[in-house]
């Protein structure tokens, strides 16, 4: 096999398994209409079929200089048939589309039972070591060629590696789709609410988050999700980070209009009943409205998770340095932190200016907060709507990577097949319906996902790839980078074991407000 073969067949594998595990890569757009333009009317699963067997077998296949061209950072391999075309700005777009998902949504609440500094400080260590991960990502991807996570995995570990990296994706990506589900059945109810003007709801079917979530579901997302390709991939990751901009924008103007402590609405129009903490035994009123800077409670476990679901975007991160123009590892790395630095400080000031218009008050998604006050405010209607249509529209495009690591776990070297395309998104749509019906709040999804997939993805995963691929005779098992990159595997497990035991400890007691509906 010549030197150009792993270049024509590894970018669509990239793209297919690995595009938006967020739920909003907007690197998948250019890939995976590229692919489609490339490979004309070949059937989805024969391009995946063929992808991953070749992309397997593409890194031993590379000559022995090729290999280690990009260990000095003086140049990466590349694909020679396939030359990145985009931008440095528009790269780091896509990245900070890819990072930036309905985990903006429960900041606010992270913080609320973090404190400012508290929450700043672990918002800035899982930035970092967001940054340092992609670095080690980058780093095996120039050694042996391959541009996608999950074959990165079985160039480690073999087929095991594979199936864990791909098992970690779906997981993230099932967690994605449930939060953006979940966004629908609590937010879809008070738009339709809002615009009907009905004060107060009567058990009517068109105001139940369960039916409307089942039909939107059925009426939007499965059309959407048989498509054999997504055109309309582009415009709606872009949208849906104009939404989270919209929505962040929201946040900060309605911290300068509402009162502190707010009131409750009341629908009768007559009285309004202030939300104000008890007083203590000397009659002095409590600190409502006093920001605390660091604070701990049972639902402090939930911080790191949140945080940790936040901000994974790794798995699209080799597709996008595939299409950076130019690319070298330096440039793409460039490239992650700037998007990591933009995501940081949007997150930050959402989950501040979020946390000081309820303080103690914020629930775990932030929109519904709103309502209590005005549920006919024009302005966070008009986010409601924006939010709605972004999740919607994304559920099909995270979709689309979870069938495809489906298909090639389960069914490798099958052709395409309309039943089992179908088969597979409609067992995947009900399953997260059920999901989304029967669990009680979106902080569960967020902690459970947040405590598995996500450290996985970024900590546990690109250390261990790490130290199975960048060769001996460039790093010994001892020398001090792959010393730190054992410590930053064991650091992601630790987080794992320590934020699932919280949440454990927190569902068994009974105390967790992920317990209880809204």
């Amino acid at each position: 096999m010549s030197e150009d073969k792993p270049a024509e067949t590894q970018d669509p594998g990239a793209v297919e398994m690995n595009a938006i595990p967020n739920g909003k890569g907007h690197d998948g757009a250019d890939e995976i209409s590229g692919s489609a333009k490339d490979d004309g009317e070949k059937g989805e699963a024969v391009a995946n079929s063929a992808s991953s067997h070749k992309a397997e077998n593409a890194a031993s296949n590379l000559p022995e200089s090729q290999e280690f061209l990009a260990v000095d950072d003086k140049k990466t391999p590349r694909f020679t048939d396939f030359e990145g075309k985009t931008s440095f700005g528009m790269s780091v777009f896509n990245l900070g589309n890819a990072i930036m998902g309905s985990g903006i949504l429960g900041l606010a609440y992270a913080m609320a039972n973090a404190g400012v500094v508290m929450f700043l400080i672990l918002l800035t260590v899982v930035a970092v070591l967001s940054s340092y991960s992609i670095h080690l990502l980058l780093k095996c991807s120039g050694i042996v060629g391959i541009r996608a996570y999950e074959q990165l995995g079985f160039r480690a570990f073999g087929t095991p590696g594979k199936m864990a990296a791909g098992i970690a994706i779906t997981l993230q990506n099932i967690g994605a789709m449930s939060s953006y589900l979940y966004i629908v059945k609590y937010e879809f109810p008070l738009v339709i609410q809002a615009f009907l003007k009905v004060d107060k709801p009567a058990g009517e079917w068109y105001l139940n988050g369960n039916y409307l979530v089942v039909i939107v579901s059925i009426a939007v997302i499965l059309p959407l999700a048989l498509m054999k390709q997504l055109g309309y991939l582009g415009y709606t990751s872009g949208f849906s980070l104009s939404c989270m901009v919209f929505f962040l924008i929201a946040v900060i103007y309605k911290k300068f209009n509402l009162p502190c402590p707010f009131t409750e609405f009341a629908f009768n129009g007559t009285t309004h009943s202030p939300i104000l903490n008890t007083t203590d035994p000397g009659g002095e009123e409590d600190d409502t409205c006093v920001p605390k800077m660091a604070n701990l409670n049972s639902q402090t476990a939930y911080t790191i998770p949140i945080l940790a679901f936040a901000f994974v975007c790794h798995p699209e991160v080799l597709p996008i340095y595939t299409e950076l123009r130019n690319a070298t590892k330096k440039k793409m790395q460039h490239v992650a932190n700037i998007s990591i630095a933009v995501m940081y400080i949007m997150y930050f000031l959402a989950a501040l200016f979020g946390y000081l218009t309820f303080y103690g008050e914020v629930e775990a998604e932030l929109l519904h907060t709103y309502s209590r006050i005005d549920p006919y405010d024009t302005l966070i209607l008009c986010v409601r709507v924006a939010v709605l249509t972004a999740v919607t529209l994304t559920v099909p495009i995270v979709l689309f990577p979870v069938r495809r690591a489906i298909q090639q776990m389960m069914f490798p070297n099958k052709t395409f097949n309309w039943p089992r395309h179908i088969a597979i998104a409609l067992v995947l749509l009900t399953f997260i319906n059920l999901l989304v019906i029967f669990a009680p709040n979106i902080l569960g999804i967020f902690g459970i996902i947040g405590a598995t997939s996500a450290p996985c993805l970024i900590f546990i995963f690109p250390a261990v790839f790490y130290i199975r691929i960048v060769p001996k005779e460039e790093e010994p098992l001892r020398s001090p980078p792959k010393i730190l990159a054992a410590c930053f595997a064991g650091l992601g497990f630790l987080f794992m074991i320590m934020s699932l035991s919280f949440i454990i400890i927190d569902w068994t007691s009974g105390s967790s407000k992920a317990s209880s509906a809204h």
